[in-house]
């Protein structure tokens, strides 16, 4: 098969042909039709994240067809349209038994503990526990673009902060899950300040319902949102993940407000430091999301079907493999406003 393939931590990143994926005996492989270029991507390449062997594929949002299925699989078939959350449990556990695969002591992650979606074909494991099924009413650019960006956004606001009608949501990097937390708060009746330092992603933001937009250049953020919001925000995201993102949006919060933390944080320059006296003094909740179970995908699947989200708004372009390869290196030092996505068969 063809695949995106990089040899060396921050080294050249090169299309080629590589031998084809094999399903384990719990595990199935999937014929990738599109598949999610994103900034997590970007930090496996320039090895940030431990347990990424070399040479690696990247990837890891993805939607397709079941193309094999392995020995011990019982819930699919060849011919299944399919997608999967980033983050796959085993299927054995307390956790992924109790529906909470996002954080399963061993878990794997395409594109991270092996090779991911940037291919033709990609290999999936657990299946029965990770694969979800997507109707014909979802296309490939909406279904492509939930497995990291849209659902994190999405259990980060619904089952992690917990947020309401009428309440402020602050919004730190309008990036492709910022864009996601957007349309996702806008649509639960919530009010929004969308966060960036690119004009056009906050126009995009805009454009999905955000009542306020703030361009970080160097003015005070935290006034602004101060001001816009009557005394800060009831929720912040960090959809960025860095030191000052960070405290940008716990200092957006008002008192009681709840932070919860998206963006990476890679420990490659030390851990930021949180402003933990505002914390501690204002009772402030830190949560933090990773990912979203398959368990909780038909809830948010149902609002897509019904078009009420519409995460094929976020899609910006939708390029082939060899331009996919070209741009992994620049995703962190670019400014894309919207999701791209790769089409593997092209």
């Amino acid at each position: 098969m063809r695949a995106v393939v990089f040899e060396d931590f921050g080294g050249s990143v090169d299309v080629r042909s590589v031998a084809d994926p094999a399903p384990s005996l719990g595990g199935v492989v999937v014929e990738v039709h599109s598949t999610g270029l994103c900034r997590s991507d970007w930090h496996a390449w320039a090895g940030h994240d431990h347990g990424v062997d070399l040479p690696h594929v990247p990837g890891h949002e993805l939607v397709g067809v079941v193309a094999e299925v392995g020995a011990d699989v019982r819930r699919w078939t060849v011919g299944d349209r399919v997608t999967t959350p980033f983050v796959c449990g085993c299927g054995a556990c307390q956790w992924c038994l109790n529906g909470q695969a996002q954080v399963c002591p061993d878990q794997t992650q395409p594109g991270f503990t092996h090779w991911g979606s940037f291919a033709e074909y990609v290999a999936l494991h657990s299946a029965d526990t990770n694969l979800v099924a997507v109707s014909d009413v979802v296309e490939d650019a909406a279904a492509a673009a939930l497995g990291c960006r849209f659902a994190t956004a999405y259990r980060a606001l619904n089952a992690r902060a917990g947020i309401r009608r009428d309440e402020w949501i602050t919004v730190v990097g309008v990036g492709g899950v910022g864009l996601s937390a957007v349309q996702i708060a806008v649509a639960a009746g919530a009010k929004v300040v969308a966060v960036d330092r690119t004009p056009t992603a906050l126009a995009l933001a805009r454009s999905l319902g955000a009542e306020h937009t703030v361009l970080a250049d160097g003015r005070d953020v935290v006034a602004q949102v101060h001001e816009l919001t009557g005394g800060g925000s009831h929720v912040a995201v960090d959809a960025v993940g860095t030191a000052a993102t960070c405290a940008d949006a716990i200092y957006s919060l008002r008192r009681r407000g709840r932070h919860v933390q998206v963006g990476l944080l890679p420990s490659v320059h030390g851990h930021p430091a949180v402003p933990m006296e505002r914390v501690i003094a204002w009772e402030l909740d830190i949560l933090g999301s990773h990912g979203m179970a398959s368990a909780d995908y038909p809830s948010m699947l149902r609002l897509v079907e019904a078009g009420t989200l519409r995460p094929q708004a976020l899609v910006e372009r939708e390029v082939g493999l060899a331009e996919g390869a070209r741009l992994l290196p620049l995703r962190d030092s670019a400014a894309p406003v919207g999701v791209t996505l790769i089409d593997p068969r092209t």
